[in-house]
């Protein structure tokens, strides 16, 4: 289980908490109102009824749609029981928010046609409420499951709508990557082969009348082709594995020479990198000068006012035993400024990039305006 796993698990378990805590309260509460208001032992019906349906909904991980029909099935049923027994009106409020859980759910995550079809039975839990309350005029019954069935539309309608512009924005970065490195392939491998057409149609010239410039030649191919292969293998490494892919950039040393031009026409950089020469494998370093580019593409966009920025390149061993790499970016400009907007798809890029190795970022307020930190594990990838 990686990090992304544990994390995405213990929201859920957080989540899940406070719904129980919430479906707690709302059933003893309800069943101290109908003890003081009917007296008796009516209020049990209702919070057996509700726990059944709070139970569904926290275990709805199991399957949205079939635990959807369940609680809905569970909850109509209890509600016309409840209409021949003469018992206080179903769905309770904590049955109703159990409801509302299971059908937002099953709306945001369903195929259409059967997130249909679960829309569909709670607007029939509404309308036999309606039905089956005893109370004259509209009934407050009624209100309470209308009111949580059109939140629990509105609410998986939204979440809806929101995981799909976010695959949309994905689906983009991952095209506009895939066109950046279909350009590097052809910029950085076409040179090295145009080089060793170029040489091997010299040394044919001059084979048989200097046999020694024939041999320079050959030298000068056997240096161009393992030129091309690295680069290829730096370009191509990534595609096998994910949409995403290391460009032809070196490590370390281009650092210097990219936050030497942004100091140019931008703040001054003070950049900290390991006093050793790194280790690191291509996609290891290519995506460190991508996290460093794109944070201070940033800061020149978003950050007007900033005076400095800091580039701190670490390497520890905090992941796992083949230790990882840090890159920090932060800048001191004031609050409100360094900001991202939303609608770019840089951050995106750039967290797709490391997630596609294993990595983490965090883009957010630091201790003096904005940070960006990446974390990428190396594990047995060290180079060799």
């Amino acid at each position: 289980m990686d990090v992304r796993e544990r994390v995405a698990g213990w929201r859920g378990i957080t989540v899940d908490g406070w719904l129980g805590a919430g479906f707690a309260v709302l059933l003893a509460g309800w069943a101290a109102q109908l003890a003081h208001a009917r007296g008796g032992d009516q209020w049990w019906f209702d919070v057996a009824a509700g726990a059944v349906v709070c139970a569904v909904a926290l275990t709805r991980d199991r399957g949205r749609g079939r635990m959807a029909v369940a609680g809905l099935v569970v909850a109509g049923v209890a509600t016309v029981a409840a209409r021949v027994a003469g018992l206080p009106g179903e769905p309770g409020p904590a049955m109703t928010l159990a409801l509302a859980v299971l059908a937002g759910a099953a709306i945001r995550t369903l195929p259409v046609l059967r997130a249909g079809v679960i829309a569909g039975m709670g607007l029939v839990v509404v309308v036999l409420s309606g039905l089956a309350a005893r109370t004259p005029g509209v009934p407050p019954v009624l209100v309470l499951s209308g009111a949580g069935w059109c939140g629990a539309l509105a609410v998986g309608l939204n979440l809806r709508l929101f995981d799909a512009h976010r695959r949309v924005v994905a689906g983009t970065v991952r095209r506009d990557e895939r066109l950046a490195l279909a350009r590097e392939l052809h910029d950085v491998v076409a040179h090295h082969i145009t080089g060793i057409v170029v040489q091997a149609q010299a040394a044919r010239l001059v084979a048989g009348r200097r046999p020694e410039q024939a041999v320079e030649a050959l030298a000068g191919i056997e240096t161009a082709g393992s030129d091309a292969l690295d680069a290829t293998r730096r370009v191509v490494g990534v595609l096998r594995d994910t949409a995403d892919g290391p460009p032809a950039t070196s490590g370390p040393e281009s650092l210097s020479d990219l936050t030497a031009r942004f100091a140019g026409h931008g703040p001054a950089v003070r950049l900290r990198l390991p006093a050793a020469e790194p280790s690191w494998p291509p996609e290891i370093t290519s995506t460190v000068y991508r996290v460093v580019q794109e944070s201070l593409t940033n800061v020149s966009r978003h950050a007007p006012h900033a005076t400095a920025v800091t580039v701190t390149v670490t390497e520890n061993g905090a992941i796992g035993d083949g230790g990882c790499v840090v890159v920090e970016v932060a800048d001191d400009a004031p609050p409100g400024q360094g900001r991202p907007h939303r609608g770019g798809y840089g951050l995106t890029g750039m967290r797709e990039r490391l997630e596609a190795l294993g990595g983490t970022l965090y883009a957010g307020p630091g201790d003096a305006g904005w940070r960006v930190r990446a974390t990428l594990p190396i594990g047995d990838r060290r180079r060799r």
